[in-house]
């Protein structure tokens, strides 16, 4: 591809592609995503041991009884820690999912690029980044993902395997 040539891969949208990318291995899950397992595994566990302090309170004598108020507040920063890490997913969440509501019936989903310029148009919504705006790529069996000035992500199914070639080579020589 020469300097000014422009390459144009049509992507067939189906929802379910996309899904399947961004709710793998409980992305989506509150609870029990990447980002909040560990909180969730620590808030249950602290929070079993100041049950069991609670239940077991009488047989603490006044010196050690310094214990259930130090457990009490590390069960409150757990749960606070917690709570933030469930509202950032969340958040994540509703962006994916206004984000997949605009993928159901779109008119044109286009990827145009050549060695300087990537633009995506999504519904005669167009955007353009230079290649070094991006500062990340991932390719992977199941999707390319940019990340820099805008975010993008293409599952392999939504291409040709010749277009998915095409983009992966393109990003490789091209995202640093």
């Amino acid at each position: 591809m020469n300097q000014n040539q422009d390459k144009i891969i049509n992507l067939n949208i189906n929802r379910k592609d996309f899904e399947e990318i961004y709710f793998t291995g409980n992305q989506g899950n509150l609870f029990f995503s990447s980002n909040t397992k560990g909180k969730t595994v620590t808030t249950i566990v602290v929070g079993l041991i100041l049950v069991i302090l609670f239940i077991f309170k009488d047989d603490l004598s006044k010196e050690k009884f310094g214990i259930l108020y130090f457990v009490s507040f590390l069960f409150l920063l757990c749960a606070v820690y917690l709570s933030l890490a469930i509202n950032k997913v969340s958040k994540w969440r509703k962006e994916v999912i206004a984000y997949l509501k605009t993928l159901e019936n779109p008119e044109i989903y286009q990827i145009k690029f050549n060695n300087k310029v990537f633009k995506v148009n999504l519904n005669n919504k167009k955007e353009a980044s230079l290649w070094t705006e991006f500062t990340s790529a991932e390719i992977g069996e199941k999707f390319i993902a940019l990340e820099g000035k805008f975010n993008y992500m293409f599952p392999r199914k939504s291409m040709s395997d010749s277009d998915y070639q095409f983009l992966k080579e393109a990003v490789q020589k091209n995202v640093k």
